[in-house]
């Protein structure tokens, strides 16, 4: 009588290679920003210049950028960072983020005027959209070097205006198209952010959330 055929050996389960957990990920540094207050005839720009007084001249942060610009000839808060994102939202216009500038005019302001600047001028480049603008009393503000040049016959005076877009020195044209040459221009506010307490040429840094 035939035998019965002796099952074959179980073989152990194959076990997974034991895995070691690697080195912990280093935690992803935080964006930083930085509240800078521009001095009159410094370019927003790190590389170039030309002779002229450029941001390396007074951030020595690398990897950070300015969120917008300023103009050579404007002063006051200029932000950067070197969160892309970030920078999207200080500097698009899609986001509406208000930026108030003391500016000083040629002439005396109406209410005409003001309130043509309340509804919107009509520049080169289309209509722009409604402005805060008031009077102001002259502020106390740090001496611009050089002097700003007046015309002994011709009275100024000084605005607080609020726009929330930036096109190529907008303030100017805007109070320019209104029959009020721009003699100065020092941006005070963007957003929650302000120049208080920076004298021209120093930044600090501030918490970069918006």
């Amino acid at each position: 009588m035939a035998r019965p055929a002796r099952p074959a050996p179980r073989r152990p389960a194959a076990q997974a290679p034991t895995r070691r957990p690697g080195p912990p990920e280093a935690p992803q540094a935080a964006p930083r920003l930085i509240l800078f207050n521009k001095p009159f005839d410094v370019l927003t720009q790190f590389r170039g210049g030309d002779g002229r007084a450029t941001l390396k001249d007074f951030i020595p942060v690398p990897g950070v950028y300015p969120a917008g610009r300023l103009d050579r000839d404007s002063e006051g808060l200029l932000l950067l960072t070197d969160d892309g994102r970030l920078q999207a939202r200080i500097a698009d216009p899609r986001h509406k983020l208000a930026k108030t500038y003391w500016v000083q005019v040629e002439g005396e302001p109406d209410e005409a005027q003001l309130q043509r600047l309340r509804e919107g001028v009509t520049l080169n480049d289309g209509p722009t959209r409604p402005a805060e603008v008031r009077r102001l009393d002259a502020p106390e503000l740090w001496p611009r070097d050089p002097p700003v040049r007046f015309r002994k016959s011709v009275p100024t005076a000084w605005l607080e205006l609020t726009i929330r877009e930036g096109r190529n020195r907008q303030v100017r044209r805007m109070t320019a198209a209104v029959g009020l040459p721009t003699l100065r221009l020092v941006r005070v506010r963007i957003g929650p952010w302000s120049v208080d307490g920076l004298a021209p040429g120093e930044w600090r840094e501030a918490p970069a959330r918006l």
